[in-house]
């Protein structure tokens, strides 16, 4: 197993725009094991993006099948949300967003088009929780989080809160 540290806001990386991936060589199916290593381990994880590893590339992950029993691994490289519709609210958490959660408002449905680690043309749609994941993912890769959804006055308690915590791990 090779679990990769996991970045957390502030950090810029989070906030670039991830790069198309041109060639999947052994250097990205690494990243893409390493990626799986990384969410299984965390327990509380249902989807990773590349960048939150520190690879600012468009290789996103998710498994949204019962957490003891992880058996649902979907990959895709090069995601793009092709179609989306209806609204659902729900409340959403990051790794990357340490100490926060809030309601965020997304699509209710989404499809998706990109390529699997086989390079495969894939098409998936989702909707519910499954959608939500998809949509969180993509965010990452375009340097948008979760808390970039929610009104400005609630993103800067927040900001404040975690310099404050930071602050205290520091002493």
């Amino acid at each position: 197993m090779a679990a990769r540290k996991i970045l957390t806001y502030p950090d810029t990386v989070l906030r670039e725009r991830s790069e198309p991936v041109t060639d999947i060589d052994g250097k990205v199916q690494q990243l893409i094991d390493d990626m799986a290593d990384t969410m299984y381990l965390t327990n509380c994880a249902i989807g990773l993006a590349s960048n939150q590893v520190g690879e600012p590339c468009r290789i996103i992950m998710f498994d949204t099948s019962a957490k003891d029993e992880p058996n649902e691994l979907v990959v895709l490289i090069n995601p793009e949300i092709i179609e989306a519709d209806g609204v659902i609210v729900n409340e959403e958490g990051c790794l990357s967003v340490i100490d926060y959660r809030a309601d965020v408002k997304r699509a209710e449905r989404v499809t998706v088009k990109a390529i699997d680690r086989e390079e495969n043309p894939i098409t998936i749609k989702k909707e519910g929780l499954g959608a939500i994941v998809l949509q969180h993912e993509i965010d990452h890769l375009n340097g948008t989080l979760f808390i970039d959804h929610i009104s400005k006055l609630k993103r800067e308690l927040y900001k404040r809160r975690l310099k404050k915590l930071l602050k205290e791990k520091e002493a």
